[in-house]
């Protein structure tokens, strides 16, 4: 018997709730009636089973850790008696009527011994919540719940910031080869989610289809640089602009604005447009931080060199 943790693929550190996920990964995976084919399958899952029975049992684990019980939850030394195996009656506080009890398993794979359904730390209540109506040959959907649903699954989809600030439809690709429109709500913050009923992942028991979570994010702009909420931008700024102040046009996601540059303003500098950003998930709006750049004229300018030239010779 290899050892449990091994077999769950869990860490010795794995809490409760990790081991019971890692179960209910493998049970899905491993379970003989989702591998017909597989000689293998029914052995597979009765040691996916019996690493369960310990690990989900709080005393039986600590019994393991403890080195007081093997794999296959027998006493440590007691390795040669007959019968032993994890409902071997290796239980602290009470004396099993018999200590060597022996188990079998069912046509569905499920592990059955003398001590009842729930020795196994509610394992009847995981496997019959994992495959419902399919736990064995025998039961159906009336006899434990509705056939196990697929797996949900996100997409994430990248959105023109335009027109996450106006709304649209946008393409969405499924896994299934479909392509279908989805509308964009105005004013969606990055990671906002929308559910696509049914557009998952396909149950591998015949149930009902996941769903898809279309999860929205923002597309690299030419323009703009994202910080969050925020927006960066630079802005060209005239040279003669920069010395005597002026105006410049400033692009935002709601078209161009005016910004007033005061004289004397360096290369570098950063105006804050309040409201110009991104949408924020309470509904507010981040800002558009323009950067300035001074720009010198595209053809030469003798004005301006020879103004330099004095500039650099100083005083007659």
């Amino acid at each position: 018997m290899r050892d449990p943790y091994e077999i769950l693929g869990v860490a010795r550190t794995a809490d409760q709730s990790d081991i019971k996920r890692a179960f209910r990964k493998l049970a899905k995976k491993l379970h003989p009636d989702a591998n017909k084919d597989s000689p293998k399958a029914q052995e597979q899952f009765a040691e996916l089973n019996a690493a369960h029975e310990i690990l989900s049992d709080v005393e039986k684990r600590g019994q393991f850790d403890r080195g007081e019980i093997d794999a296959e939850g027998k006493p440590r030394g007691f390795e040669g008696f007959p019968g032993g195996g994890f409902n071997s009656g290796f239980r602290r506080g009470r004396q099993a009527e018999n200590p060597y009890e022996s188990f079998s398993f069912g046509p569905d794979g499920v592990r059955r011994s003398g001590h009842g359904p729930h020795d196994a730390g509610g394992f009847d209540d995981v496997i019959a919540d994992i495959l419902g109506g399919l736990g064995g040959r025998g039961r159906g959907r009336s006899g434990g719940g509705e056939v196990p649903r697929g797996g949900d699954i996100d997409i994430t989809v990248p959105v023109a910031l335009e027109r996450v600030v106006e709304g649209g439809s946008v393409k969405v690709h499924l896994p299934n080869g479909r392509t279908v429109e989805v509308k964009i709500p105005a004013g969606v913050a990055e990671g906002h989610r929308m559910r696509l009923k049914g557009q998952g992942e396909p149950s591998p028991f015949g149930g009902p289809a996941g769903d898809a979570y279309v999860v929205v994010s923002y597309a690299p702009h030419r323009h703009f640089r994202i910080e969050g909420s925020d927006l960066r931008t630079d802005v060209s700024l005239p040279l003669v602009d920069a010395v005597l102040g002026g105006k410049v046009r400033v692009p935002t996601l709601g078209g161009e604005v005016e910004l007033s540059v005061p004289a004397h303003t360096q290369s570098g500098r950063t105006f804050r447009l309040r409201g110009k950003g991104l949408p924020k998930a309470d509904g507010a709006a981040g800002d558009l931080l323009a950067t300035t750049r001074i720009m010198l004229p595209d053809a030469p300018d003798g004005e301006i060199e020879e103004l330099m030239r004095r500039r650099r010779e100083g005083p007659a």
